[in-house]
């Protein structure tokens, strides 16, 4: 639900820049109206029916037995920081893809065709291994050196992914010939919805994978 909001907003945003520059690609207010309709009339009802069946469910049991009381952790080295690791777990998966996301940017702000579909395939098959092994890897090092604090870290760890894609499109965005601030905004606000959507996909999949293999 949060993260329908987010998406409606930086998407009115950008549609408010096109209303602004009399743009033909601006979308009219009856449409925006009726998305918020379809928002309200469907995603909402069924956000609500989701979480009803959802705190229904058993709550997940560990096998391991935990005590009432934390235990203290070591003082770990730089390079078992939670920083560090998950900086280095993104590198990894974003360069099983960078290849497809270059030709990926390229049909869609270059205006050149994308025909590629079995190396996205391939490529995305590989993303959803690499991010999982990555997970498992890292948090297998930390949880040798009793730091059990591995929940938001192999969050983060699969999601680092989407930093460096936002990076790439900064890199990307300099090769482009973009002038003007209303094509400047478009492009920014296009891509960090890009960036979010990649954010939730790999740290969900990293997160929900070391769950699995924990349980």
């Amino acid at each position: 639900y949060l993260f329908n909001r987010i998406i409606f907003a930086i998407f009115f945003v950008l549609n408010l820049v096109l209303w602004a520059e009399q743009s033909s690609a601006a979308i009219p207010f009856e449409t925006l109206i009726t998305l918020l309709a379809l928002w309200f009339g469907i995603s909402v009802p069924l956000v609500c029916v989701g979480a009803y069946f959802g705190f229904r469910k058993p709550v997940i049991e560990l096998p391991a037995c935990t005590n009432e009381i934390p235990r203290q952790i070591p003082e770990q080295r730089f390079y078992r920081h939670a920083v560090f690791g998950i900086t280095i777990g993104g590198v990894l998966p974003f360069g099983c893809i960078f290849i497809q996301l270059f030709f990926i940017l390229n049909s869609i702000w270059s205006h050149q065709i994308y025909y590629m579909f079995g190396f996205l395939l391939l490529a995305s098959t590989m993303l959803m291994i690499t991010v999982s092994e990555t997970c498992i890897l890292l948090c297998y090092f930390h949880l040798c050196a009793e730091d059990y604090h591995w929940w938001w870290r192999s969050y983060l760890t699969g999601a680092c992914t989407a930093i460096y894609f936002f990076m790439y499109s900064i890199y990307f965005f300099h090769k482009l010939t973009i002038v003007g601030t209303t094509s400047l905004v478009l492009y920014f606000g296009y891509t960090s919805i890009m960036v979010i959507l990649f954010f939730l996909y790999t740290g969900i999949k990293g997160n929900m994978l070391q769950l699995m293999t924990s349980c």
